[in-house]
């Protein structure tokens, strides 16, 4: 009786090539949808599948503070990679956008100003919201006008500024000002929230109505006095990849960032609110 033959040596050359590929494929962290130091899947778009490249994003006024400290931890947890960030008031960042500036991420402060995006075809995906933010109002430290409600804005004679309607903050003011039937007649109209918070610092005005994180970002270069009827206007905060971006992995990875934990921690630590 003839014995079977045994295989060959090139069979099994073969066989434990393809275990071991298989084996390779599947071992933890080794694929581009691995998890990445910011909790966001890393893409394969750097040497050995980690996040590489400048990133640009468009944000709120409101949010220079916070969003120049998740760059700073996005860039030291993505060692070859670059945040690079430009804060006006969502409105205007709106317009930029339209007209083709070369963003990779929006973070409005409103809903409102990310719609006008959406509408347009202009974002990669659905936005996310990522926090909340109410108005107070700012005074010089010594608060020489005894300013103490948002009726006191409406005195004669009483150096206020705001910011413009189309800006968020305006929106805001706006709508307080129509939930309580008090007018105010300010002496400037602001396109961000911090040149509001800057004329209340130089001394050019007695008051301003900005965001409670504008306070708190201040110190004491200002007095902040919280008013009930702020809650009349709260101001949830979106943040999506736009569509002509170029950097869409990294966008995404930002984002994630942004809206998870981490971020959270750091908005809430600036007197954000949740979503």
């Amino acid at each position: 009786m003839r014995l079977p033959r045994k295989p060959s040596a090139l069979i099994v050359a073969v066989l434990l090539a393809t275990v071991l590929a298989a084996c390779a494929a599947g071992a933890p962290g080794s694929g581009p949808g691995a998890a990445s130091s910011t909790g966001a899947p890393t893409p394969g778009s750097g040497e050995g599948g980690k996040l590489s490249g400048t990133l640009t994003v468009f944000a709120a006024a409101s949010l220079k503070a916070t969003f120049t400290k998740l760059a700073a931890e996005f860039e030291a947890a993505n060692p070859g990679t670059k945040v690079a960030l430009s804060f006006a008031g969502s409105s205007d960042l709106v317009t930029q956008i339209s007209q083709g500036a070369p963003a990779d991420v929006f973070a409005s402060a409103d809903t409102k100003n990310m719609a006008k995006l959406a509408d347009a075809g202009l974002l990669d995906s659905a936005a996310r919201n990522f926090a909340t933010n109410v108005l107070a109002i700012a005074v010089p430290p010594a608060n020489p006008a005894s300013v103490a409600s948002f009726a006191d804005l409406a005195r004669p004679g009483l150096r206020v500024v705001v910011c413009a309607g189309q800006v968020p903050c305006g929106a805001a003011t706006v709508a307080v000002e129509k939930s309580t039937g008090v007018t105010l007649k300010p002496v400037s109209e602001e396109s961000s929230v911090t040149d509001v918070l800057g004329k209340v610092t130089s001394g050019e005005a007695d008051a301003g109505v900005v965001y409670v994180t504008d306070v708190k970002t201040a110190g004491d270069k200002v007095k902040g006095i919280p008013f009930a009827e702020a809650d009349k206007a709260v101001n949830t905060y979106p943040i999506a990849t736009v569509g002509a971006s170029k950097n869409k992995e990294l966008a995404a990875a930002f984002v994630a960032l942004v809206t998870g934990a981490e971020g959270r921690k750091v908005l809430g630590d600036a007197g954000f609110g949740a979503p």
